[in-house]
C-alpha cells in the first residue's frame, strides 16, 4: 500500500503538473497538422499536379515555417501583454478574444481563406501557410496552455524575459509535432489512400477546430 501511495502521490501529481503542458503543446501540433486547412492538402495536391512525390516532401517545409512564424507572432504578443496585464485581466480579455474568433470562424472564417495556385514557389507556400494560420488562430489557441509555462510561481504573472525561453521550446515541440502529423498524412494520402476519401470518409475538422477554440477560450475565461 505504501508503495502504490508513493507512485500515485503527491510526486505523481507534481510530475504531471510539470509534463502535462507539455504534452498538450504537442498534442494540439498533431491536431494543427491533421486539419487540411493547414497543408497537407495542398502538398499533396501539388505532387499530384507535378506528378512528383518529392515536390509533397519538399513543400512540408515552408508549410511548417509559415505555420511556426504565425504562431510564433500570437505568442510573443501573448508574452508582451501578458508581462503588463494583470493575470486575471489577461486571461479573461485572452478567453474573450478566442471564443470571439470562434465565433468570427464560424460567421465568416471560411469565405476568406487565401488561395494560392499550383505554380507557388517555396516563398508563396511559406506565405500561404502564414496566414492560413493566422486567420485560423492557431496561435491563440496555444495561450492557454503556455500560461503554466512562462508564469512566475512567486507573482502567478508572466515572467517577462525569464519566460522566452519555454515560449520557444514549445514552438519548437508544436512545429515539429505538425510537421510530424502533416508528413505522414501527406505521404499517405499521396502513396496510398488518395484525396477521394475526403468526400466520404473525412470528418468536419473546421467543426473540430471551432469546438477547440471555445474550449480553449472557457478555460482562460475560468483561469
Amino acid at each position: 500500500m505504501n508503495a502504490i501511495t508513493t507512485t500515485f502521490g503527491p510526486a505523481a501529481e507534481v510530475q504531471w503538473a510539470a509534463w502535462w503542458p507539455w504534452l498538450t503543446v504537442a498534442a494540439l501540433g498533431l491536431f494543427h497538422g491533421i486539419n487540411p486547412a493547414m497543408g497537407w492538402l495542398f502538398a499533396v495536391a501539388l505532387g499530384l499536379h507535378r506528378r512528383q512525390r518529392r515536390v509533397v516532401l519538399l513543400s512540408l517545409l515552408p508549410i511548417a515555417i509559415g505555420h511556426a512564424v504565425a504562431v510564433a507572432v500570437f505568442v510573443a504578443l501573448a508574452l508582451y501583454l501578458g508581462s503588463m496585464l494583470d493575470p486575471r485581466l489577461f486571461a479573461r480579455l485572452g478567453g474573450a478574444v478566442l471564443i470571439g474568433w470562434a465565433l468570427w470562424h464560424v460567421w465568416r472564417g471560411h469565405r476568406m481563406r487565401p488561395r494560392v495556385g499550383m505554380q507557388a514557389g517555396m516563398a508563396g507556400l511559406a506565405f500561404w501557410s502564414f496566414l492560413m494560420a493566422g486567420m485560423h488562430g492557431a496561435g491563440l489557441m496555444l495561450v492557454p496552455v503556455l500560461l503554466p509555462l512562462c508564469v512566475s510561481p512567486v507573482s502567478g504573472a508572466i515572467a517577462g524575459s525569464s519566460a522566452v525561453a519555454p515560449a520557444i521550446l514549445a514552438l519548437v515541440l508544436h512545429t515539429g509535432a505538425m510537421l510530424l502529423a502533416i508528413s505522414a498524412i501527406s505521404l499517405l494520402v499521396y502513396d496510398r489512400i488518395g484525396v477521394g476519401f475526403l468526400r466520404t470518409g473525412w470528418i468536419n475538422l473546421d467543426l473540430l477546430w471551432t469546438a477547440a477554440l471555445l474550449l480553449c477560450g472557457a478555460l482562460l475565461l475560468l483561469h
